[in-house]
């Protein structure tokens, strides 16, 4: 399975996500990234991104990680919506939205959404009980 026409639009709706990677240290990190995602993967990039934490976490060994994207589409009612995905990462080549250079490439292996089609206020009967799990097929 894949990601729906909803939670595609979603993503590209979302300027920032939170990707939390761990260190030899067993420490988890979280931080807020810009990515892309182009149908298959997503990419983190950056300025000198070799440098941060994350893709060193990734380099080290450490590649499993995971990325939320979430927003308040209402404070009042209050309504929350998230996507949170769980995935591989690897460092990869590529030119993306920061030029050409290192990238941190994630292949979703889980996923979940909340309230990212029709959003409704929590409490309003959308709330853990229609939250959507997709298990990702690698693509070939």
């Amino acid at each position: 399975m894949s990601f729906t026409d909803e939670e595609i639009a979603y993503m590209k709706s979302q300027p920032l996500a939170r990707i939390a990677t761990v260190g030899q240290d067993g420490q988890p990190d979280a931080v807020p990234v810009v990515f892309e995602y182009d149908g298959s993967h997503f990419y983190i990039g950056g300025r000198d991104p070799a440098k941060t934490r994350k893709f060193r976490n990734v380099r080290d060994g450490n590649e499993k990680v995971a990325l939320v994207i979430d927003d308040l589409a209402s404070r009042n009612p209050w309504t929350p919506r998230y996507l949170r995905v769980y995935g591989i990462g690897e460092l990869v080549e590529r030119a993306g939205s920061f030029g050409p250079g290192l990238y941190l490439k994630i292949t979703p292996t889980i996923s979940w959404s909340w309230n990212v089609g029709e959003s409704r206020p929590y409490g309003s009967g959308n709330d853990t009980d229609s939250v959507r799990r997709t298990v990702h097929q690698p693509s070939s």
